[in-house]
């Protein structure tokens, strides 16, 4: 099934700026916002970690991410990365997060990974976004982040994943749009 405007497949016409793809827009912005929804409920208190959810909670937390993943990569299928010209800039930082809370199933995130560079490459999503989930998908794979952006909790501790070449992280980080990891880290450490 191909969809068309004014005459154009719609990844063409997308190319081209014609218009933005407002229904799959609002799909994307729906499912951030349960995203954040289920996120926000289970929110811990400052300075405090819930280790386990209530298996409830788990369980709708679960169904939401599975259900996210499989019909990003539906879209990523069947269109191509929702980048800005087709969703708009608030519906690409939508499909960005729906990748990089895709976290149960790595081989489809890093499908998503590879189809976000490509994005990112020709201006159609954001290079700190692509950051994200570079390092989210290291970091799920046990390797070294490149950006520093992902904290983990230890013995009770905020505090990054282990860091790729710490000297030149503030210079990849300017790269990708990010602000120095002393100031992330003090925020990251603060809202914990």
């Amino acid at each position: 099934m191909q969809n068309h405007a004014h005459g154009l497949p719609l990844q063409s016409a997308a190319r081209w700026n014609c218009c933005v793809d407002e229904e799959l827009r609002r799909q994307l912005l729906a499912r951030r916002d349960e995203d954040q929804r289920i996120r926000n409920l289970v929110s811990s208190q400052p300075g405090r970690y819930m280790v386990r959810l209530p298996e409830e909670l788990a369980a709708e937390w679960q169904r939401i991410d599975e259900e996210n993943t499989r019909w990003l990569a539906e879209v990523l299928s069947a269109r191509g990365w929702p980048g800005r010209t087709l969703v708009g800039e608030d519906g690409a930082g939508a499909a960005w997060l729906l990748a990089q809370h895709a976290d149960h199933d790595p081989v489809q995130q890093r499908a998503f990974l590879h189809a976000l560079r490509s994005a990112a490459a020709q201006g159609q999503a954001s290079r700190a976004d692509l950051a994200y989930l570079e390092d989210r998908v290291r970091v799920n794979a046990g390797q070294p982040q490149l950006y520093g952006t992902q904290f983990t909790v230890t013995d009770g501790e905020i505090g990054p994943s282990p860091i790729e070449d710490r000297q030149r992280l503030d210079e990849r980080r300017a790269e990708a749009g990010l602000e120095p990891f002393a100031d992330y880290e003090a925020r990251m450490r603060d809202r914990s």
